[in-house]
């Protein structure tokens, strides 16, 4: 069994990425999940190793229940996971009156019923040794409502409900729960986003970086954040 592992969702590219780097940068072995792309996966590990850590790289669906599960199994045979970051997510914007059923579906598939697909069984592991800390990435718009998002609102906005309430199952056994919100941040997912009409409505008027989101989570992860459980801490620029 490896020590000090941290399985990080949808860490292939973006926020992922640089949560995966700085987790491994500060000691842990670290699990980058992805879904397709292999070759961002392998990248994101060299980073790791380039910056004095390690870790492995696991290929499956956080929306797929029977994937998940299967792979979930494999790795907590493994490894003992004391954090867990719920990162995956998609975005199909659209207004909803339009909305296929699909992208209503994937999107929140992807973000909420990934979060109990992985954070279940990681619990189950965290209990037996009582301590654990398990983070979600939300978004600002989980927290007011985006126009054209309201399959995304509605997924990020559940994160932050579950997360909440798991927070306050799981307490008392010593692991803690909480989710990161984070608002505008320079990825790919903002690319057909209208970021300089955005970005004046930003009091600090700039785009946030990953690595800003990366150092709040690694900071939640850590025993330096040890009486803090069921929050949510956004990285926005002072949006709200």
């Amino acid at each position: 069994m490896q020590n000090k592992t941290a399985i990080v969702t949808g860490g292939g590219r973006g926020i992922g990425r640089a949560i995966s780097i700085a987790l491994g940068a500060s000691g842990y072995h670290v699990i980058i999940n992805y879904k397709s792309n292999e070759s961002a996966a392998k990248e994101t590990l060299e980073k790791i190793r380039e910056a004095g850590g390690d870790g492995d790289i696991f290929a499956f669906d956080v929306s797929d229940s029977i994937a998940t599960q299967k792979a979930m199994t494999e790795i907590t045979k493994q490894f003992e996971i004391e954090a867990l970051v719920n990162n995956a997510g998609i975005t199909a914007d659209g207004l909803f009156i339009m909305m296929p059923e699909k992208d209503w579906h994937s999107v929140v598939d992807t973000a909420l019923n990934g979060f109990y697909n992985v954070t279940k069984p990681v619990l189950k592991q965290m209990l037996r040794k009582k301590r654990g800390s398990v983070v979600s990435i939300a978004s600002v718009a989980g927290l007011i409502g985006n126009r054209g998002q309201a399959n995304y609102s509605a997924a990020k906005a559940g994160i932050i409900a579950a997360s909440k309430s798991v927070s306050s199952e799981v307490a008392r056994l010593g692991i803690r729960v909480n989710v990161v919100a984070p608002g505008l941040i320079q990825t790919e997912m903002i690319k057909d986003a209208p970021v300089e009409m955005i970005k004046k409505i930003i009091p600090m008027a700039r785009i946030g970086k990953p690595e800003e989101v990366a150092a709040v989570v690694k900071f939640l992860c850590s025993e330096e954040a040890s009486y803090i459980t069921g929050q949510v801490i956004s990285v926005n620029g002072g949006m709200i």
